[in-house]
């Protein structure tokens, strides 16, 4: 059995940390996830879990064991996400799930939703809608019709599961102070991953030889991002990141997507990451993450 141990703090950098545990992929036999020490984890490591998880299912392995916090208040947030919820059919549970639900009615979060197909992107925007206003508006201090173009950036996303992947995904929105670039700065979290065939596969046929040696997880991570390449040729289709990108650049904020072996960022001025990270441990699917900070009041 491989012991992969999840990150204490589960963020996107805590990503490579337990991709680099797997080691191989896929991994040689069974897999236990141990979380018994983890005391926080962000939507993005969220999705990422259930997407590891969604990946070993896909590939027919041996159902992994994920063994639950040792903290009663971290397990008890867990549940409060919804990540029980959708990992009970992924994971054989070790520890005593809480009997906490989702939250569906919180201000600070939307429980962690799968996306399948289209009709779930419609169900997941419609859903959201009323408590994307009420977290963006009290929360970061935009103004009301922001919600909108929120709702209409987070359909984006969730349609390039569906569109790209060829799998299904999750998507999850928190809301927390961010203590690492912004001070305890108050920021909304969008983390969308899938366990599909990833940017270098999707993107291979209609950029693969324009790269020639290049072409790379990384080289396609650039092209769909940076120069807003689709895999689609038809007019209009495919620009999906390039209206996330409009969105988050009005309100300083920040996107990143890993794929494969390599992470690509647009880096507001707050934050001091890197544009491009190549040469990661290999992780499934693709994984996007969205952070907008609180808007000072000279910013509205």
């Amino acid at each position: 059995m491989r012991v992969v141990e999840v990150p204490t703090y589960f963020d996107d950098k805590g990503l490579d940390a337990l991709a680099q545990s797997l080691g191989t992929w896929p991994p040689d036999g069974k897999v236990l996830f141990d979380a018994h020490a983890t005391k926080w984890a962000s939507p993005y490591g969220f999705t990422a879990l259930l997407t590891a998880g969604q990946a070993l299912q896909a590939l027919g392995a041996e159902v992994p064991q994920l063994t639950l916090p040792a903290d009663k208040n971290v397990c008890s947030y867990w549940a409060k996400t919804g990540f029980f919820r959708q990992a009970a059919g992924l994971f054989e549970l070790h520890g005593k799930v809480p009997r906490r639900q989702p939250d569906e009615a919180s201000s600070v979060l939307l429980p962690i939703t799968p996306v399948r197909a289209s009709e779930d992107v419609h169900a997941v925007v419609g859903a959201i809608q009323e408590p994307a206003a009420r977290i963006l508006t009290k929360e970061l201090n935009l103004e009301a019709g922001v919600s909108m173009r929120f709702s209409m950036a987070l359909s984006e996303a969730c349609q390039n599961v569906v569109e790209h992947a060829g799998t299904g995904g999750w998507v999850a929105v928190h809301a927390y102070n961010w203590y690492k670039r912004l001070g305890g700065r108050r920021v909304v979290v969008i983390a969308v991953s899938d366990a599909g065939i990833g940017f270098r596969a999707s993107l291979e046929a209609a950029e693969g030889k324009k790269h020639g040696d290049r072409w790379g997880d990384g080289a396609a991570l650039e092209a769909a991002l940076i120069h807003n390449v689709s895999r689609f040729r038809d007019p209009g289709r495919g620009q999906g990141l390039a209206a996330i990108k409009r969105f988050v650049a009005q309100w300083q904020g920040k996107i990143s997507i890993r794929s494969g072996t390599a992470r690509c960022s647009i880096v507001p001025a707050w934050d001091r990451d890197v544009p491009l990270v190549e040469g990661l441990a290999f992780f499934p699917g693709a994984q996007l993450q969205i952070v907008i900070p609180a808007q000072e009041p000279s910013a509205r």
